[in-house]
């Protein structure tokens, strides 16, 4: 894909979403870290869901310990993996309070060395409280990069990196969100969404067209009642 390409695709994402943001509800800095930490192989909806019980009686590394290792379980057990999600938490709150007085540091290095923060987690954090242009590539930002062209990459390092390379400066700190929700509601793994696809003329995608063709003829199906 080229340049010319490419930053019409971005132009095109902002002016249809020009304050992209995370789906996750949070209030603090430490809300988002451990609304994240939660969202590994789970939904944001589900998480929304156990964070709005969580953080009533706990949403402070304080609070968390008080609250308990076996307490935090029950609250979060709605989520998939929340025995070692829950072991994370705390100890990621135990080391907040010991070494950062209880605030989420703002660098890469001091994030990924919290448990249960890798690469992603700490892009979202880095990108969504701090404002620097990083691209947490997730199953969404991976499909959406490939199948567009954008930045196509065989396994996600290679696709971020691409992404840092070729996204025009102007809307890095947007493209991770920009990509999420394209790839959530648009661009999606199954029946994509090509009829209403904004970037359907400048995606490189080889099946749009076929796709395009199954939508429109099983929507005249549809209104014809034939189906």
């Amino acid at each position: 894909m080229n340049k010319v390409k490419r930053n019409h695709i971005f132009t095109l994402l902002s002016k249809n979403n020009p304050s992209p943001t995370t789906e996750l509800v949070y209030k603090t800095p430490f809300e988002l870290l451990i609304a994240v930490i939660l969202s590994a192989q789970a939904t944001d909806i589900s998480v929304n869901k156990a964070t709005k019980k969580l953080f009533t009686v706990a949403n402070t590394p304080e609070a968390i310990l008080s609250l308990g290792l076996n307490e935090l379980k029950a609250n979060i057990k709605t989520i998939g993996l929340y025995n070692n999600k829950a072991k994370h938490i705390i100890e990621t709150s135990r080391v907040l309070l010991k070494k950062y007085n209880g605030e989420v540091p703002d660098n890469r290095t001091a994030l990924e060395e919290l448990s249960g923060v890798g690469r992603k987690t700490a892009n979202v954090i880095l990108n969504t409280i701090f404002g620097e242009p990083t691209i947490a590539v997730d199953t969404h930002i991976f499909r959406v990069s490939n199948r567009t062209g954008i930045s196509p990459g065989k396994n996600v390092a290679e696709v971020e990196k691409k992404l840092l390379k070729f996204v025009p400066d102007i809307f890095k700190k947007d493209a991770h969100h920009l990509l999420i929700l394209h790839g959530r509601y648009t661009c999606t793994a199954r029946n994509p969404k090509c009829n209403d696809c904004i970037i359907f003329d400048d995606c490189e995608w080889k099946e749009r067209k076929k796709h395009t063709k199954h939508l429109l003829k099983r929507n005249i199906f549809n209104k014809l009642n034939i189906e």
